[in-house]
């Protein structure tokens, strides 16, 4: 967690609406808020949820000290209210699906319930955190997709990261399947796998290619990953490797690795491998950078390259094709009473009231649909789409399972941190669950999603009911 003043990590008018509130005297109101997306991105058929252990972390220093009270004050904030301010601590409850599920658009994944001023002044807080983080987690796991399970996923994504962002992102990778970072502050701040050898700036500082090479080996005996394409990758590069290679065997070392940066990388890694093993070094691994993103490294392994390692920047920490991910954050109660928002654009009509989500399961296990239902109203017989209510889905039969799970109650947590490598762990699980069709890159299957009949019924009476 770096944000070290979370309570101004926000947008001005989550303050205004915040005083506002409190000189009508409505403080005490309790309301709940539903945070959902309404498009995968990537023009994809799923999203990873991730960000959740940043926020719960986040909230528990959400405090207005002295500073951010001063500076509010000089902005002409009233008196009063920052008084009330400087006592804040957040004390609401938050539901929500665990870090690395598998979630679906318009399915509620988190809600938050508690007073009208803390559920406000966290909207800012929590989308920035979830919905970055679910970007690039979904990106690193479509990576994964693509690589196979066999192959390493590195990121070196920090140099080209929108600042700050680099550090989660990191993170975001690892849980959506990648094995390590350059990122050492991440490496640091989240206990995950640093990696790196050399840039090109190595190897031009020296005199000669095969200087550079003997240097790093010296220095790093067991950890030699040679940079092969500063100057000609196949007439030099590699057959410089690869006398350094034996250098090092007479020595009692091994060379772990090439890395190709530039070029065909589907033909040199098929060279360069050749030529490793006609020396007589079948082990030695070829890692590649240089622009990767899911679909380059799906036609990398549709070509059989021999390619072991891929490096993959800033395709991967900028949510490359898609920039971000449009999640909302929006009041579904209000006191007793639910509530929803109107448009003309159906599919941007809220769902109201206090909702249970509930994730059905096919016969070997993998998943069917999402049911959206009132809590209290048990009823998930049939489920039906909210845009075309006559498209239906029956589900007597079929088990199930919550989506969404306590995990913070009066501002205080009530789940055990997960690590970056539970979620991890976790993703990969529900990841394998998920029906193939859902996970092709191309013209991808829609996920059933529906709410039972009493919650559409509800929705369409506060409808009429709003209607002008």
């Amino acid at each position: 967690m770096y944000i070290n003043r979370p309570a101004t990590y926000t947008d001005y008018y989550e303050l205004t609406m915040a005083q506002g509130y409190y000189l009508e005297g409505e403080e005490k109101k309790q309301v709940s808020f539903d945070y959902f997306f309404r498009k995968n991105p990537f023009h994809g058929g799923y999203t990873i949820f991730a960000g959740l252990e940043i926020l719960l972390n986040t909230l528990n220093e959400f405090r207005f000290n002295e500073s951010e009270l001063g500076f509010l004050s000089d902005e002409g904030f009233d008196s009063d209210f920052l008084e009330f301010l400087s006592d804040f601590k957040f004390s609401g409850s938050i539901y929500a699906a665990k870090e690395g599920e598998v979630v679906f658009p318009t399915v509620p994944v988190l809600r938050v319930e508690g007073s009208i001023i803390e559920s406000q002044l966290i909207e800012t807080l929590l989308l920035n955190i979830l919905n970055f983080q679910s970007l690039i987690t979904t990106k690193a796991s479509r990576m994964r997709l693509a690589a196979g399970s066999d192959s390493v996923l590195l990121d070196f994504g920090l140099r080209r990261s929108q600042g700050l962002g680099g550090i989660h992102a990191s993170r975001s990778a690892l849980i959506g399947g990648f094995n390590g970072t350059s990122n050492v502050y991440s490496a640091q701040e989240f206990n995950i796998p640093a990696s790196g050898t050399m840039a090109h700036s190595w190897v031009q500082s020296f005199d000669s290619e095969i200087e550079s090479f003997r240097a790093y080996a010296t220095h790093f005996p067991d950890a030699t990953v040679l940079l092969v394409d500063t100057y000609n990758t196949l007439e030099s590069g590699v057959p410089n490797a690869i006398t350094v290679a034996r250098e090092m065997r007479e020595n009692g070392h091994s060379l772990k690795g090439i890395r190709l940066d530039s070029g065909d990388l589907a033909y040199l890694s098929k060279k360069s491998r050749s030529m490793l093993d006609e020396a007589g070094f079948p082990d030695v691994k070829i890692a590649v950078s240089n622009q990767l993103d899911e679909r380059v490294i799906a036609s990398l392994r549709n070509q059989n390259s021999p390619i072991d390692i891929f490096g993959v920047g800033t395709r991967l920490v900028t949510g490359d094709q898609s920039p971000a991910l449009d999640g909302v954050y929006k009041l579904s109660s209000s006191g007793s009473e639910p509530r929803l928002k109107v448009s003309e654009n159906i599919e941007k009509i809220t769902l109201p009231g206090i909702k249970t989500v509930r994730r059905y399961i096919n016969d070997d296990g993998s998943y069917y649909a999402d049911g959206i239902g009132l809590m209290g109203n048990e009823s998930f017989t049939t489920i039906h789409d909210p845009i075309f209510p006559a498209k239906q889905a029956n589900l007597q039969t079929r088990e199930y399972r919550p989506l969404l799970y306590e995990v913070m109650t009066n501002g205080n947590r009530t789940t055990d941190p997960a690590s970056v490598d539970q979620s991890a762990a976790y993703c990969r699980d529900v990841l394998s669950k998920l029906p193939e069709e859902y996970k092709r890159f191309d013209n991808p299957h829609i996920y059933k999603v529906g709410v039972t009949p009493e919650l559409l019924t509800l929705r369409d009476q506060l409808l009429d009911h709003h209607k002008l």
